[in-house]
């Protein structure tokens, strides 16, 4: 199953990769983003002030605001992945308590399917 990055994990992924200082080909290609999307998102993270462009080097920084952004998104992905297990336990404990209800109204059918068939 393919699992698609939302418009925050491709960020977060943009700021990773600029966090060393990275061309915009060498983000494009680490980020798999087309050159249309590397572009647009370039320049949201630019403006946000998340990275900035060193003419000198050629290359993409990451900011402060642009690390803190990163703390902040890995926070958010531990506690959502800890939600979604939590959500998982909830939804299996669900399903156990729906074969013990169908599998009761099973047993009660064929008991009463038998005693039909006797009388």
């Amino acid at each position: 199953m393919v699992k698609y990055r939302n418009k925050l994990h491709i960020i977060a992924d943009i700021l990773s990769i600029a966090s060393k200082g990275a061309k915009k080909t060498e983000i494009m290609y680490q980020a798999n983003l087309s050159y249309k999307l590397l572009c647009r998102y370039l320049a949201e993270v630019v403006d946000a002030g998340l990275v900035s462009f060193k003419s000198s080097a050629d290359c993409y920084r990451l900011t402060r605001k642009g690390q803190e952004f990163l703390n902040q998104f890995d926070k958010y992905s531990r506690r959502r992945k800890h939600v979604e297990e939590q959500i998982n336990d909830v939804n299996n404990q669900i399903m156990v308590l729906k074969k013990m209800i169908s599998s009761n109204l099973n047993s009660r059918l064929s008991k009463r399917a038998a005693s039909k068939k006797r009388e």
